[in-house]
């Protein structure tokens, strides 16, 4: 019985060893900040409460710090004819000599014209007539108006065919992508968007880009669909992008999951970014011991504290005290950062003990 149980301690050392050389999934905390001599481009900053608020003020990095959208304005209703739009008139008139109806005519079609550069329509025996900037009301009392003269009764009908300036090009990230005329100065981007057939259903965290006049602007869908300022109204000429967020994290260590993180809305707090991960790995993770690894450009180093005072930032979280979780709940996560849980160096130690503890039972029932 003696053997069995020297047999038993033997093969308790040998697990003791074999436990103790297992390979883990994340750092320990003295091995990322634990250093004696951390490099002179490493920045080690406690977040705490106290100094969120000044951290909060240094360099964007990955990007330009905020969305760019605009609020939502009405315009009004009537659309106004624009350079590219294409005018069809309808004469009519009871004269029995007229110049544009035939004796058994009572209504002639003329033939569509499309609105010059100028803003100009040729209408026959009238010219050149300005419609450029008008309604399509105001445009046929004018046209009715210089008619005058030639057909005192006759009678003007208008259509107009949207032309470029008066529609908007949905070009990718919906269902059915075209150009779409606008039927007045009110349409806004969300029904463009329904017209065209909704988002497509491949886009994850789906961004909406607009293009207007030199400028670019965007904003997430689910923003967009949750506040009304925000559903803006289209204008003639622009150009709607619906594509992918490419702004992202990246999560590694002891939390349940480890992924790239894509940003589902304009900002994520660190504390955001450990709940969008399952949390801390409760087998695992050290709470002590949170980081968030950033780098920033060179030009952002200062020596004043209105910047990082090394290109290498290793932000430090204690979610186990008051102020750093007030100060995770505030601070802000940019893109490409690193968020790393580190794994306990006390937790693998209990399991060994209890494995230990284990052991020793088993040898003492050979005993």
């Amino acid at each position: 019985m003696r053997r069995v149980g020297l047999k038993a301690v033997l093969a308790l050392a040998l697990l003791l060893g074999a436990a103790c050389s297992l390979p883990r999934g994340a750092p320990i905390a003295s091995e990322v900040v634990g250093q004696s001599s951390m490099p002179e481009d490493i920045q080690v900053t406690e977040v705490t409460r106290q100094n969120v608020t000044q951290i909060g003020k240094w360099p964007e990095t990955g990007w330009h710090g905020h969305y760019h959208w605009f609020a939502r304005t009405p315009g009004p209703n009537s659309r106004i004819i624009q350079t590219g739009d294409m005018v069809t008139l309808t004469v009519w008139d009871n004269q029995e000599n007229s110049l544009l109806l035939g004796p058994a005519d009572r209504s002639v079609p003329l033939r569509p014209v499309e609105v010059t550069e100028a803003g100009t329509i040729f209408v026959p025996y009238v010219n050149d007539i300005m419609v450029a900037g008008l309604t399509p009301y105001q445009a046929r009392e004018k046209i009715q108006m210089q008619m005058t003269p030639i057909a005192s009764s006759a009678q003007v009908q208008i259509d107009v065919t949207p032309g470029p300036a008066n529609s908007v090009d949905v070009v990718t990230g919906v269902t059915t992508p075209s150009r779409l005329p606008l039927s007045d100065r009110n349409v806004s981007i969300l029904s463009v968007i329904a017209q065209s057939g909704g988002v497509s259903e491949s886009i994850e965290n789906p961004l909406v880009r607009l293009q207007r006049q030199g400028e670019s602007y965007e904003i997430p869908l689910d923003s967009l669909l949750k506040d009304p300022a925000k559903n803006v109204i289209m204008r003639g000429g622009d150009q709607l992008i619906v594509e992918e967020e490419e702004r992202y994290f990246i999560a590694v260590g002891s939390t349940e999951k480890e992924d790239l993180i894509y940003f589902h809305q304009e900002h994520i707090t660190a504390m955001e970014a450990v709940s969008l991960l399952g949390g801390l790995n409760d087998a695992r993770a050290n709470p002590q011991a949170v980081f968030i690894l950033r780098q920033y450009e060179d030009s952002d180093v200062r020596s004043d504290g209105s910047g990082p005072s090394a290109k290498h930032v290793i932000f430090q979280f204690d979610l186990t005290q008051a102020d750093d979780l007030f100060g995770a709940k505030n601070f802000l996560v940019q893109p490409a950062d690193i968020v790393v849980a580190s794994e306990s160096a006390v937790k693998p130690a209990q399991a060994v003990i209890a494995l230990v503890g284990s052991m020793f039972a088993i040898a003492n029932v050979f005993n």
